[in-house]
């Protein structure tokens, strides 16, 4: 238990760009839960070193501006220009980043066209789309909503869900560190495509949240960044 508890206080100064939610937070209570239920039920999960790092980023746009520079990037990298990017704005609103000029935008890290998903997200915002009625609802629903603005795709909409809304049972099948990491776990030749990993995880329903958790652990842990 000391030995968790040294790790977690550590992890609360590098991921400085992420929200670590207290032990006691019930969507972290319910990600344990559906990890050790998965962990007794199915042998490779149950393989995966503990602890497993439970974070979630900013809800709302600030989070899916955080997604939109995630991706195509590393971890790392999403994260060190989300800093700058707050450290520049302070508070990371519509208003805000729509009152950016390209050059600022490209110093905090944004593409052309990442800029100009982020700007169409900031309009979608003031508009009226409202990030937490939308995190109320069913994991398709978001999607649906979410995937019909340019630049956002199923992974950006299902990372939302799991990240900033903090939904149980959602799976990126198209995240590439979850298909290589669910191939390294189980063996064989090849790591399954994003249709076969999809009907796999329906196993895992309703923890499907907790398993992506896992198998993302793994993944990093093989790779010496955690």
């Amino acid at each position: 238990m000391e030995r968790f508890i040294a790790w977690y206080r550590a992890s609360l100064q590098v991921s400085r760009a992420r929200m670590v939610p207290t032990m006691t937070d019930p969507r972290v209570t319910a990600i344990r839960r559906d990890m050790a239920v998965l962990g007794r039920r199915h042998p490779l999960f149950a393989a995966v070193p503990r602890p497993v790092p439970v974070e979630f980023l900013e809800p709302g746009f600030a989070g899916m501006i955080h997604l939109i520079l995630g991706q195509l990037v590393s971890i790392e990298a999403a994260d060190a220009m989300f800093r700058r990017l707050r450290v520049t704005l302070g508070t990371v609103t519509p208003e805000a980043l729509l009152a950016m000029d390209d050059a600022t935008m490209r110093a905090c890290g944004f593409t052309r066209m990442k800029a100009e998903y982020a700007r169409g997200l900031a309009r979608a915002a003031l508009d009226g789309l409202d990030f937490a009625r939308a995190s109320a609802g069913t994991a398709d629903e978001v999607v649906a909503e979410l995937t019909a603005l340019r630049g956002i795709g199923r992974w950006t909409a299902e990372c939302f869900l799991i990240f900033c809304a903090g939904h149980r049972d959602v799976f990126p099948a198209g995240d590439l560190a979850l298909r290589l990491g669910w191939h390294e776990l189980r063996g064989g030749s090849e790591p399954p495509s994003e249709r076969a990993l999809r009907a796999i995880a329906e196993e895992w329903a309703p923890r499907r949240s907790a398993a992506a958790h896992l198998i993302w652990h793994a993944y990093l842990r093989r790779r010496g960044r955690r």
